[in-house]
Formats: C-alpha cells, sequence, structure tokens
C-alpha cells in the first residue's frame, strides 16, 4: 500500500519531469497575461502531453504531441459552442467518447489522442467555456502543449538513452468479436447513463460523472477489471476528498501555498500512476479541489458533490460492462494465459534449433517479452484475486496458475542464460527434454488434448558438462510446472480447486 520499487528511479524522473513541464506551462500561460481559467487548462493540456503519450520512440511520441491539437482544439471549439444547447453538446459527448475509445485499436497514437479530445470537451465543461473565451483556451492549450514538449524532447529526455520498451498485444479478431469496438460501445453507454445520473444530481458538475466512466475504461480489458478499477477510483475520490477539506479547504485559494499544493499533487499522480490507480485518483482528487480553490469556487459542498458524481459514474461503468456486449473476465484471462505459454514454446523452440546448431541471440529477448506477457497476466487475473473477489475457488486457482507461471519464467531466464553458451550446445539429451516440454506446452492449449503424461525424469541422464547439467535441471522444473497447470487450467471456471 506504500512502498513500490522503482529501478532506476524511472517514477522518479516522470513524476519530477512532468512537474516541470507543467510548471513551465502554467508560467509560460501567466506571463502571457492570460486569465486564470485559461491558465488552468494549459496546465491540463501539459499534464496530458506528459501522460498519456506512450509511443516506443521518442520520434513517435514527438509526432504523437504534435497532433494533439490537431484533434482537441477542434472539439475544445464544439464543446464551447454547444455549452448552451444541452441535447446537442450531450449528443456530442458520447459521440467523442465512443470515438476516442475505438481510436484504441490504433496504438499508443490512438490512445492518446482519444484521451485528450475527450479531455478537451471535459475541460471545456469544467471551465464552463464560452465561445468568446475560445481564443484564450486555445493559446494556453498550444502553450502548455509547446512548453511539455520542449521540456519532454529537449530539456530532458532521459528516454533517448534507454531501450525502446517491447509491446505485447493479442491478436485482434474482427467486428463486434473486436475488443476496442466492444469497449468504445461499453464506454459510451456507461457515458449516457453516467450523463443522465449526473445530470439528475447536478445541472452544473455532472460532468464528473461522464469524467469517472470515461477513465475507468482507460487500461481495462474486460469486465473484472473495470469493476475493480471502479472500486479503486471510489476509493481513491473518498480519501482525496478528505484530504481536500483539510488542505485545499483552509487555503482559500491562496496563491503560493495552493501552487504548492498543486505541484505535490502532480508529482503523486505521475509518481503512483504506474503502481495504484487509487493513490492516483487520491492525487487527482485534492489536485481537482486546489483548482477550484483558485477559481474561487471551493467549498465542502462542492467536494461532497464530486463524490456523488464519482459513484454514479462507476455505477454507469459497472451497468454497461455488465449489460452491452460483456467481455468476461475469464475469456480474457484465457486468451493471456494461452498467450504466455505459447511465448514459453516458441522459446523452447528457439532453445532447440540453438543447440541443434542455430542461432540463439534472441533466447534473452524472449525471455524479457515473455515477462512482458505475464506483466498482462497479473493485470488480468488481478480481479479474480482481489480480496473482495466473492469466488474463492477461482482465487485460489487463479493465485495457483501465477505461481506456476511465475516458476516457468524464473526457468525460461534460466534457460536464455545457460543454454546460450557454446558448451551447453550439440547435445541430443537436450534436445529430447526441449522437445517434451513443446509436447506438453502443446497437449495443455490444444482444445480437447488429452492430460499432459507424468514429467519424464531426467536424473538418469547423466550430465558430461555442467552447463548441460543445469539446463537438463531448468528443463524438467519446466515441464514440472507445465504439468502442474494441467489441474487449475482444466477445472471449469467455478468448480473447486482440483485435487
Amino acid at each position: 500500500m506504500f512502498i513500490a520499487p522503482d529501478p532506476g528511479h524511472v517514477r522518479l524522473r516522470f513524476a519530477a519531469r512532468a512537474v516541470l513541464g507543467i510548471g513551465t506551462g502554467v508560467a509560460s500561460a501567466q506571463l502571457a497575461g492570460l486569465p486564470m481559467p485559461a491558465v488552468a487548462a494549459g496546465g491540463l493540456a501539459a499534464l496530458l502531453a506528459l501522460f498519456v503519450v506512450t509511443d516506443a520512440r521518442v520520434g513517435q511520441q514527438a509526432l504523437t504531441t504534435a497532433l494533439m491539437p490537431v484533434v482537441g482544439l477542434p472539439v475544445l471549439a464544439a464543446a464551447a459552442w454547444l455549452h448552451s444547447v444541452p441535447y446537442a453538446r450531450d449528443t456530442v459527448f458520447v459521440a467523442v467518447v465512443f470515438a476516442g475509445v475505438y481510436a484504441r485499436r490504433w496504438g499508443p497514437r490512438g490512445h492518446a489522442l482519444g484521451v485528450f479530445a475527450f479531455m478537451m470537451f471535459f475541460i471545456s465543461q469544467f471551465l464552463h467555456a464560452a465561445p468568446a473565451a475560445l481564443p484564450e483556451l486555445c493559446a494556453a492549450v498550444g502553450l502548455g502543449l509547446g512548453s511539455a514538449a520542449l521540456v519532454r524532447f529537449g530539456v530532458w529526455c532521459y528516454e533517448r538513452r534507454a531501450v525502446a520498451p517491447a509491446v505485447v498485444a493479442l491478436p485482434q479478431a474482427r467486428g463486434l468479436r473486436r475488443i476496442t469496438t466492444r469497449q468504445a460501445f461499453q464506454a459510451a453507454a456507461a457515458s449516457g447513463c453516467a450523463l443522465a445520473l449526473g445530470q439528475a444530481l447536478s445541472e452544473d458538475r455532472w460532468y464528473w460523472a461522464v469524467g469517472t466512466a470515461w477513465w475507468i475504461f482507460v487500461n481495462t480489458a474486460h469486465r473484472g477489471e473495470t469493476l475493480v478499477r471502479g472500486f479503486r477510483r471510489v476509493l481513491g475520490t473518498v480519501t482525496g476528498i478528505a484530504a481536500g477539506l483539510a488542505l485545499a479547504l483552509p487555503l482559500h485559494g491562496a496563491g503560493a501555498p495552493t501552487a504548492l499544493l498543486l505541484a505535490v499533487c502532480v508529482f503523486g499522480i505521475f509518481y503512483t500512476a504506474p503502481v495504484s490507480y487509487s493513490w492516483m485518483m487520491f492525487f487527482v482528487t485534492v489536485m481537482a479541489g486546489s483548482l477550484y480553490g483558485l477559481l474561487g469556487i471551493l467549498h465542502p459542498g462542492l467536494l461532497w458533490l464530486r463524490l456523488e458524481e464519482t459513484a454514479v459514474g462507476a455505477l454507469g461503468a459497472a451497468l454497461a460492462v455488465a449489460v452491452v456486449l460483456p467481455i468476461s473476465t475469464h475469456s480474457a484471462t484465457d486468451a493471456w494465459i494461452r498467450h504466455a505459454l505459447h511465448g514459453v514454446r516458441d522459446f523452447t523452440t528457439q532453445a532447440a534449433h540453438h543447440l541443434a546448431g542455430g542461432p540463439g541471440e534472441d533466447l534473452a529477448q524472449r525471455a524479457r517479452d515473455l515477462d512482458l506477457v505475464l506483466g498482462r497476466v497479473r493485470t488480468s487475473v488481478a480481479p479474480l484475486v482481489h480480496p473482495f473477489s466473492p469466488l474463492r475457488a477461482r482465487r485460489a486457482r487463479a493465485r495457483q496458475v501465477l505461481a506456476l507461471l511465475d516458476e516457468c519464467a524464473d526457468r525460461v531466464r534460466g534457460l536464455a542464460a545457460v543454454v546460450a553458451d557454446p558448451d551447453a550446445g550439440h547435445d541430443e539429451r537436450l534436445l529430447a527434454a526441449c522437445r517434451r516440454v513443446e509436447e506438453a506446452v502443446t497437449r495443455l492449449v490444444a482444445p480437447g488434448a488429452p492430460h499432459v503424461p507424468a514429467a519424464l525424469t531426467v536424473a538418469a541422464e547423466a550430465a558430461e558438462h555442467p552447463h548441460a547439467d543445469h539446463a537438463l535441471a531448468h528443463l524438467h522444473a519446466l515441464e514440472g510446472a507445465l504439468v502442474e497447470l494441467v489441474a487449475p487450467l482444466r477445472a471449469t471456471p467455478r468448480a473447486p480447486l482440483a485435487a
């Protein structure tokens, strides 16, 4: 809850650069003489540019950032012009939600531009922007994006020295079977429901409910993930409101202390986002309260309304994922587990090829790719192992599957180090062990295949070289883990854990 590793201080640099970039954007807007609402818009634009642009390479990140005003400013203008026409405004808002989620099929760039388009509409509602304010808002957004780009790609571009992260994804189906298509309809339905319920609570602050429904769908792939994220958002909002009452409210919008609190919140958002959605929402809620303080409209009733709007937004998301083209946790998790098992088989096939005299330079990369896939497995399985999950048998099986897949990953990493050594090559016993592992995975993932037989012992296969001995030990343990996976994976979804 309070401790998370930060290898290489990546999160620390990420958060510190965000404070610098957003601070530069805010200072630029103030020096330009723009009013406080426009300054807030510029700061939020800089925050989004630094937060949601996640392309693998620096050049791709720069292009995505450059495209943000092309996508966002027309949406901002439409929202301002439609502000006094509720039915048209609401219809266009839901359409922006649908398009923003649908755009995720085009990868990180589609995701970033979809988020930015949505937030431009949201910021217009947050500031109650009228057409007359558009020149100031557009100028502030441009200054915010320019400042973020200057800091990210010029002043502090630490990604230039880093290896581009690998991206793992499942093969996409077509039509309504595609996850992004289903989620687009789900998000639109959730936003429509949240919009109606939010307006019943408040004609002025209903957009918080739509924002809640939108952000719950970000980086989720199935029903369980969405429900857990909704719970965590409400939890973060509740604690953030309590902190806002203690911190933001007594400041009464005072400039210097509020700016300091906002800097702390920005740092907290970026530092905690990769590891805890609840902590991120805590800082987001405190930041929102501080912004309302700067605008001179903060009071306890507004914070309570924020909680109510968050609750109805989470309810809308929960109803949508349960009713509209639902993506079950079981099907999504099963797909990622199969993807991981195929990764084990592909690695073992490549290892056998290397042992037979072929190249083996990419063995370490394949092992790293498997770790990335297992990260997605853990994210997908998280709802099943959540403490509040009522399905105890499934929770036990899910934990067993995760433990065995971690064992497979450990053995694959060990093999990548051992098999790459020339002394381990050209050994028929290793080739036979690799083939047994490949066969075990094939039988495990093939529908209707018979159970995997008991693992063949390699104790009698006396190794002549220490490297071969170590490799055989890893392969034997890997085969044993695959055999143990039969019980939890072949059980019916709600059945007790197999003996």
